[in-house]
């Protein structure tokens, strides 16, 4: 496979993953310790799972553009090797969906701008070691069930996976993976929010 059909799916699961991560956390902070919006919107019939629902989705709205881009420009450049691929958006909007789950859960954590420092360490690693520049025969046998089991590793197969054209168990694996990380991020988001605005 030439290099640069093997980075572009990742690079297309790095930017969903990127895109859900700056939308639900700085964002909803600022709502969250300094705007107070998430109080005035609980005084209507709203609920904090409505709260949820809407920062991930509107998350998952600009991750569609971004994705749809960004699948064009590979089209373009002869980088999409499947018909499979036509399931690479929806894919792209998985990935910000479990990342979007789990970083608002995080940021329900957060006390001062500051302790971004914590998102930004887990993002980098992320970013380089999972497997989104070297196959994984690359790592340390002792390492690579570490990177297998992180989240952007998962996205980064699924996203390969369908624009080559070579679907395997995987990318149920991927699939499941990524759907449970962002449920459990919702429900947490939910409690949390109940724990913090409601109490």
């Amino acid at each position: 496979m030439p290099y640069a059909e093997f980075v572009a799916p990742a690079m297309l699961a790095a930017s969903a993953m990127n895109g859900a991560l700056i939308d639900t956390t700085f964002g909803v902070f600022f709502r969250l310790k300094y705007q107070k919006l998430y109080e005035q919107m609980l005084a209507t019939p709203l609920t904090t799972r409505d709260i949820a629902r809407g920062e991930i989705s509107w998350a998952l709205l600009r991750g569609a553009v971004y994705a749809t881009v960004f699948l064009l420009v590979m089209l373009a450049l002869d980088l999409v090797g499947s018909w499979w691929a036509l399931l690479a958006v929806p894919a792209a909007l998985l990935i910000g969906f479990a990342f979007a789950g789990a970083c608002m859960a995080l940021t329900t954590w957060m006390r001062t701008w500051q302790d971004f420092e914590f998102i930004t360490l887990g993002q980098l690693p992320l970013f380089l070691f999972s497997a989104t520049f070297f196959p994984l025969t690359a790592y340390p046998e002792a390492l690579r069930w570490v990177v297998e089991a992180t989240p952007l590793y998962r996205g980064v197969v699924l996203e390969r996976e369908l624009t080559t054209g070579h679907l395997t168990v995987a990318s149920l694996v991927s699939v499941a993976y990524l759907l449970a990380m962002g449920l459990i991020g919702m429900r947490i988001v939910s409690r949390r929010l109940e724990r913090l605005l409601l109490t």
